[in-house]
């Protein structure tokens, strides 16, 4: 198995089994310190650097409390617009990435352009991890699903993974790849103008990964164990609450996951969400006995706990 010690995170394709493995069991042995509120000295005198020239509220933080809990220290921007690195100034990747190589160990970015975490690896002489980009990847959420199902369901082999949503969206990409490490399937649900693109089909195809596509959520919703879930409907960021109409943001209900709708499903499937939701998972939802998305955003601490201890060398 390749070292993960100063290696770049930024692409599930081409992640090994035994990789995806090693760090669910790496995740495995720090989470009782985010379990008890603890921190640890694993990354004492380490810094992580966040460009975060995205919104985010579970990477970026999920990334800051991990390095809070491991002893390390944290700094970076938020909002590109406050810095010199966005807006007017519009510093290329490559000149920014040279600065913020001298200010931490590691740096997490998340970018509105695809490919964007890959160009400042290129430059960076410190590990650098996706926290998404544009349509690409999001590795360290799917890193995160995946440990979340092991943990749930014991295994992530031998499930049907239903997959509602965008899927030309970054987790979807990096889902498609991860399972191809997997004795899973994967099961495609999205509107015509939301399929995954031919050539990420074909990706697909190449690598093994089993899928099918439907048509509607009942169409699925018997066999799945995971019904994994984000918007058909985007919102419009440029709106205010007090601005979005009543009638925006309608989930067609053969995208829609409900009560009802819960019912059809096995006992033991589980819902997964990387969230923020509007209505195409109900807040009914979060009192059945399928929900796991809170478990899901506390394993994105563990996760990347487990992650920087290994990218920053302190566990082998």
């Amino acid at each position: 198995m390749r070292s993960f010690a100063g290696r770049d995170i930024l692409s599930l394709k081409g992640f090994e089994r035994n990789e995806f493995m090693h760090l669910f069991e790496i995740a495995d042995r720090v989470e009782p310190i985010a379990r008890g509120r603890q921190t640890s000295d694993l990354l004492a005198h380490k810094i992580m650097v966040t460009a975060f020239y995205q919104p985010s509220t579970r990477t970026r933080l999920a990334h800051e409390s991990a390095m809070n809990r491991l002893g390390g220290r944290v700094n970076g921007f938020s909002d590109a617009k406050m810095t010199r690195a966005g807006d007017f100034y519009q510093e290329s990747i490559k000149d920014t990435v040279h600065m913020l190589e001298f200010y931490g160990d590691v740096i997490v970015m998340r970018h509105f352009q695809q490919g964007a975490p890959h160009e400042a690896a290129k430059w960076a002489s410190i590990p650098v991890i996706n926290g998404g980009d544009g349509w690409g990847e999001h590795p360290t959420q799917v890193l995160t699903d995946l440990y979340t199902i092991t943990k749930e369901m014991g295994s992530v082999d031998g499930k049907s993974i239903l997959a509602i949503g965008d899927h030309r969206m970054r987790t979807m990409h990096s889902l498609g790849y991860a399972l191809s490490q997997f004795d899973a399937e994967m099961v495609i649900l999205a509107p015509e103008d939301m399929s995954p693109l031919p050539e990420f089909l074909a990706e697909l195809d190449e690598m093994g990964t089993n899928y099918r596509i439907v048509d509607h959520v009942n169409d699925a919703i018997e066999d799945a164990d995971v019904i994994y879930m984000e918007p058909v409907v985007q919102p419009d960021y440029t709106l205010s609450r007090d601005d979005v109409p009543e009638d925006y943001s309608m989930t067609p209900p053969e995208y829609q996951v409900t009560a009802e709708v819960m019912k059809k499903a096995k006992s033991s499937s589980i819902v997964l969400h990387s969230l923020p939701r509007m209505d195409e998972l109900l807040e009914e939802v979060d009192h059945t006995r399928h929900a796991r998305y809170w478990e899901e955003a506390y394993n994105g601490v563990v996760m990347r706990m487990a992650l920087l201890t290994s990218v920053l060398g302190s566990w082998e």
